[in-house]
C-alpha cells in the first residue's frame, strides 16, 4: 500500500511540475513556438507520460522496478520543463544571479539521467523487471557506472540556456579539451541502446506467447519512434515536435506490463512495420533519385515533381508485396493454405500416433496461434501452446463428427478471421482422416486386448475345470483300476466292487468332458446345425417354472451356411432369451425367428404381460457382449405385445 501511495504521490508531483511550467510560460509571455523551441512542450509531455505510465506500473506491479525507473525518468524531464520558463522569468525580473545559476544547473543536470540511465535500464529489465541472465549484470553495471559521463557532458558545458542568460554552476574550464571523452560518451549512449535492443531480441526468441505479445507492444512503439526520429537525426531543420513520438515508449511498456491482451497487437505491428519499411524505402528512393536527376534534369523541368512521380511509381507495386512479407512474419502462412496443408501432410506421414503432436505444433507455428489441440471423444490427442480463449473447429469424416480442432484466439480477437477459417477448413480434412484412423487404431488395439484377455480367461477356466474336476476323477479311476487288478485273484468280491466304483467315476469323467466341450461349442451345432439345435433346445424348454406349458415356435427357413462364430453367438443369444421366457415371464407362447440377408437377425418374442422396464442382469449383459464382439447390435425390453429380444449381425464382418 505504501508503494502505491508513493507512486501516486510522485506522479502528482510531476503533474504539478508540468502545470507550473505552463503557468510560468504564460507569465514569461511565451508563444507556443517559443515554448516548443525551448523544449517545454516536448520535455513536459515526455515527463508527464513517463511519470504517469511509471505510476501505473508501480501501482499494479510495485515489485517491478521499471515503474520506478519511469517515474524517475519523468521527474528528470518535468524538472527541465519547469526550469526553462522559470529561468526566463527569473532573468526578466533580475533575480539574484546565484538563484539563476542554481536553476540553470538543475535544468542542465536533471534530464541527462533520463536518457543515459533510466531508459536503458528499463529496457534491459523489460518486461518482468529482471535481467535476462547473470551475464547481463555486467551490462547493467556498465550503464550505471558510465551514465555520469553523459550528465557531465550535458551539465558542464559553458553555453547558457538562452542568449543573455547565466551559465550554471559545475562548469568545466577545459570542456572543449575533453571532446574525445564526449565523443566516447555519445558512442557509449548508442551502445547502451543497442545492447538493450539486443536484449529485447533475445527475450523475444526465448519468450512464451505471452512474453512475445508484451514485447510486440514495445516493438510497435519503437517502429513509430524510429520513423519520426530518423529525420531528426539525419535531416537538418526537422521540426522539434517529432520528439513527441518518444512518449509512445512508456505508454507501450505500461500497456505491455499491465494490459498486454488489450487487442491483437500482431495486426497493429504488421501494419505499422509495413508502412515504416515502405516509408524508409520511399525516403531512400527519393534521396537517391534526387542525387541522380540533379545532374541532368534542371529545376525548370520540375525536378522535385519528376522525382516524386518516379518514387510513387516505384513504391506503389512494392506495398502489397511488402505487406505479404510482414504478414507472414506476424501471422505465418495463413495466406498460403497450400503451404500449411503441405506441412500438415508431412507431419501426418510420420505416422498416425507419432505425427499428431507434430501436426498441432505445425498448425500453431504456421498460423502464429497461441494454442492448438486435437480432441476426440472428450480426450485430448495432442496439444501445443498455452490455452486461453479456445474456439472449436469441427472435424468430420463421412458425414460424422469424429473430433474437433481446438484453436486458441490471438490476444484481442473475439473470433477467428475468415482467412484463418479458410486455412483451418483445408487442414481439417486430412486431420479428420487422421483422427478417424487414430480412433480405429485405438478400437483395434482395445479389441485385441479384449481378445487376449478373453482367451487367457478361457484358458484359466479350462485349467481350473480340468485340475479341480476331471483331474481328480481320472486319478481316482487310475487308483481304482490298480486296486482292482491287485485284488482280482485274492478277493474277487472286493475287486468287483472297485470295478463298479471305477465305472461310476468313468461316467462322471465323461460327463465332465462333455460339459467342457459344450462350453467351448455346443455339439448340437455340429450334429444338427443351427436350426436343428435351436429346435431341439426349444422342445426342451416347453414348461415354465410354475409348471405351465409354453409353446415355442422356431421360424428359420432358408438360412445359408454361417461362420462358426456367428452360429455360436446366435445359438447362445436365442437359447438365453428362451430360457428367460421360461424362467421370468408368464407367457404361453414364444416365437424364435431367424432372418438373413445382408444381416443375420435373431428375434425372440413372447406374449407375456409387460412388467415395466427390464433390469439388466448377467444374462442380458452376456447377450449384449456377444452381439458387440461381432459388430452387431442388441436390444431387449417389453413391447406392446409382450417381451422382445432382438439382435442383428453384419454378414460381412462375420
Amino acid at each position: 500500500m505504501r508503494g502505491k501511495v508513493l507512486a501516486a504521490g510522485l506522479g502528482c508531483f510531476v503533474l504539478l511540475e508540468v502545470l507550473a511550467g505552463l503557468i510560468l510560460a504564460l507569465v514569461a509571455n511565451w508563444s507556443f513556438a517559443a515554448a516548443l523551441d525551448s523544449f517545454l512542450v516536448t520535455n513536459g509531455l515526455m515527463g508527464l507520460t513517463f511519470a504517469t505510465c511509471g505510476a501505473v506500473i508501480a501501482w499494479h506491479r510495485p515489485a517491478n522496478p521499471i515503474g520506478w525507473l519511469f517515474i524517475a525518468d519523468g521527474i528528470g524531464y518535468a524538472t527541465t520543463a519547469v526550469g526553462a520558463p522559470l529561468s526566463q522569468v527569473l532573468h526578466d525580473n533580475t533575480a539574484p544571479l546565484e538563484v539563476q545559476r542554481l536553476v540553470a544547473t538543475i535544468i542542465q543536470w536533471s534530464w541527462p539521467w533520463s536518457i543515459a540511465l533510466f531508459l536503458p535500464l528499463a529496457l534491459l529489465l523489460f518486461p518482468d523487471g529482471r535481467l535476462l541472465s547473470r551475464r547481463w549484470r555486467l551490462v547493467a553495471a556498465g550503464i550505471i557506472v558510465t551514465s555520469p559521463f553523459f550528465a557531465l557532458e550535458m551539465g558542464s558545458g559553458p553555453d547558457p540556456l538562452f542568449d543573455g542568460g547565466p551559465a550554471g554552476y559545475l562548469q568545466l574550464a577545459s570542456y572543449d579539451a575533453l571532446q574525445p571523452l564526449w565523443t566516447a560518451t555519445e558512442i557509449r549512449g548508442l551502445l547502451a541502446i543497442l545492447l538493450a535492443i539486443a536484449c529485447l531480441v533475445i527475450r523475444y526468441r526465448r519468450a512464451t506467447e505471452t512474453g512475445r505479445r508484451q514485447l510486440l507492444w514495445l516493438l510497435l512503439a519503437s517502429i513509430i519512434v524510429i520513423v519520426f526520429m530518423t529525420p531528426w537525426a539525419l535531416v537538418t531543420g526537422t521540426p522539434i515536435f517529432v520528439l513527441l513520438a518518444i512518449p509512445l515508449i512508456p505508454a507501450s511498456v505500461a500497456i505491455a506490463i499491465v494490459r498486454h491482451q488489450l487487442f491483437d497487437i500482431r495486426l497493429v505491428v504488421s501494419r505499422a512495420l509495413t508502412w515504416a519499411l515502405l516509408s524508409i524505402l520511399a525516403v531512400g528512393a527519393y534521396v537517391a533519385l534526387v542525387a541522380i536527376t540533379d545532374s541532368f534534369i534542371s529545376s525548370r523541368l520540375g525536378r522535385s515533381a519528376t522525382v516524386t512521380v518516379l518514387v510513387a511509381l516505384l513504391v506503389a507495386p512494392v506495398l502489397p508485396r511488402l505487406q505479404r512479407l510482414v504478414d507472414r512474419a506476424m501471422y505465418g502462412d495463413r495466406r498460403d493454405p497450400a503451404r500449411v496443408a503441405s506441412r500438415v501432410g508431412e507431419e501426418l506421414s510420420s505416422g498416425v500416433a507419432g505425427g499428431m503432436p507434430g501436426v498441432v505444433e505445425a498448425v500453431r507455428s504456421a498460423l502464429r496461434l497461441p494454442y492448438v489441440a486435437v480432441a476426440a471423444d472428450g480426450t485430448l490427442l495432442a496439444s501445443a501452446g498455452v490455452a486461453g480463449t479456445v474456439v472449436p473447429v469441427e472435424l468430420s469424416y463421412g458425414g460424422t463428427t469424429v473430433g474437433s480442432l481446438l484453436v486458441g484466439l490471438r490476444p484481442g480477437e473475439s473470433a477467428l478471421s475468415g482467412t484463418d477459417r479458410n486455412v483451418l477448413a483445408l487442414v481439417a480434412v486430412p486431420l479428420a482422416v487422421a483422427v478417424h484412423a487414430t480412433r480405429l487404431s485405438l478400437e483395434l488395439q482395445t479389441s485385441r486386448e479384449r481378445l487376449v484377455a478373453a482367451r487367457e480367461e478361457e484358458r484359466r477356466r479350462l485349467r481350473r475345470d480340468l485340475h479341480d474336476g476331471l483331474g481328480p476323477t481320472l486319478t481316482g479311476v487310475a487308483f481304482a483300476a490298480d486296486a482292482a487288478a491287485n485284488l482280482i485273484s485274492q478277493d474277487p468280491a472286493r475287486a468287483s466292487e472297485l470295478l463298479g466304483t471305477l465305472r461310476t467315476d468313468t461316467r462322471a469323467a465323461i460327463a465332465d468332458v462333455r460339459r467342457l466341450v459344450d462350453d467351448l461349442r455346443p455339439p448340437a451345432l455340429d450334429e444338427l446345425g443351427l436350426v436343428g439345435a435351436l429346435r431341439q433346445r426349444a422342445d426342451a424348454l416347453s414348461w415354465r417354472a410354475d409348471g405351465a406349458s409354453v409353446s415355442v415356435q422356431v421360424s428359420a427357413d432358408g438360412l445359408p451356411a454361417l461362420p462358426a462364430a456367428l452360429e455360436v453367438a446366435a445359438y447362445r443369444i436365442a437359447t438365453e432369451a428362451l430360457t428367460n421366457v421360461v424362467r421370468h415371464s408368464s407367457a404361453r407362447t414364444a416365437v424364435l425367428t431367424l432372418r438373413c440377408d445382408s444381416h443375420l437377425e435373431v428375434e425372440v418374442t413372447d406374449d407375456g404381460p409387460p412388467n415395466g422396464a427390464w433390469t439388466p442382469g448377467v444374462g442380458l449383459q452376456a447377450m449384449q457382449e456377444r452381439a458387440s464382439e461381432l459388430g452387431g447390435e442388441f436390444t431387449a425390453g417389453p413391447s406392446p405385445a409382450g417381451g422382445r429380444v432382438h439382435a442383428t449381425f453384419p454378414m460381412e464382418t462375420a
